[in-house]
């Protein structure tokens, strides 16, 4: 039996929760991006109120690595780490881009889609700009995480071949642009349930992160105005 607490301030809607062996037995979202940090402790401390289980009980934290909101991946990583150090527990990072495609696998369930489809998670990176990735049917990776500027030739060879779904915040922008005809676009956002069974899949391996030496998976570096 495992017990994980799941968090995600990656994106623009971030969620607790805590989940019993990849089942989620409660969750809290939250739906204002620039209040993440303050939702974050007392959604944690609600859960354990709620579901009766204490933090010392809890088997790991995980947590979304990125990429992501730069200040959503510092308020989740920290908080995680925080408490892994407190707890003496194991932390958990895992991909965001994995999770969201987790979270694709199940939205898309009860529809057609066969072994060659292929799975397109994008998150917003502002302008023309996405976070993405592509993943087999299996969550294998095809096209490793990546920074990607979008145009009229994205994902050509992909798409010459195999059907693709793409989905998150960002394929809105290529939703605009794609006339390719095995392109296809759905509206998914990260799932609580979708993170709660990749955790307990990581646990099972015992595929931990060193607490010391963690950072955010920020895909490109970070950007500043300078003032004039």
């Amino acid at each position: 039996m495992s017990i994980i607490l799941n968090i995600d301030t990656a994106t623009e809607t971030a969620h607790v929760s805590i989940a019993k062996d990849g089942i989620v037995l409660k969750s809290y979202p939250n739906q204002t991006q620039k209040d993440h940090a303050s939702f974050l402790q007392p959604a944690i401390q609600k859960l354990c109120k709620d579901t009766g289980i204490e933090l010392k009980d809890i088997d790991a934290i995980a947590v979304t690595g990125g990429p992501g909101s730069y200040t959503g991946l510092r308020v989740g990583l920290s908080s995680a780490k925080g408490l892994c150090y407190a707890l003496s527990k194991p932390l958990i990072m895992i991909n965001t881009l994995e999770v969201l495609t987790a979270s694709a696998f199940s939205a898309t369930m009860g529809q057609p889609v066969d072994d060659s489809t292929l799975f397109c998670p994008m998150i917003d990176a502002r302008r023309m700009e996405v976070f993405t990735a592509i993943y087999d049917s299996r969550l294998m990776e095809v096209l490793s995480p990546c920074a990607m500027i979008l145009d009229e030739h994205s994902f050509q060879d992909e798409l010459r071949k195999n059907k693709v779904i793409f989905f998150g915040s960002g394929s809105v922008k290529w939703a605009a642009i794609c006339q390719e005809a095995n392109a296809s676009f759905a509206e998914v956002s990260i799932r609580p349930e979708a993170m709660a069974s990749l955790s307990a899949s990581f646990l099972s391996m015992d595929q931990f992160a060193d607490p010391a030496y963690s950072e955010p998976f920020y895909l490109k570096d970070f950007q500043t105005v300078t003032k004039r």
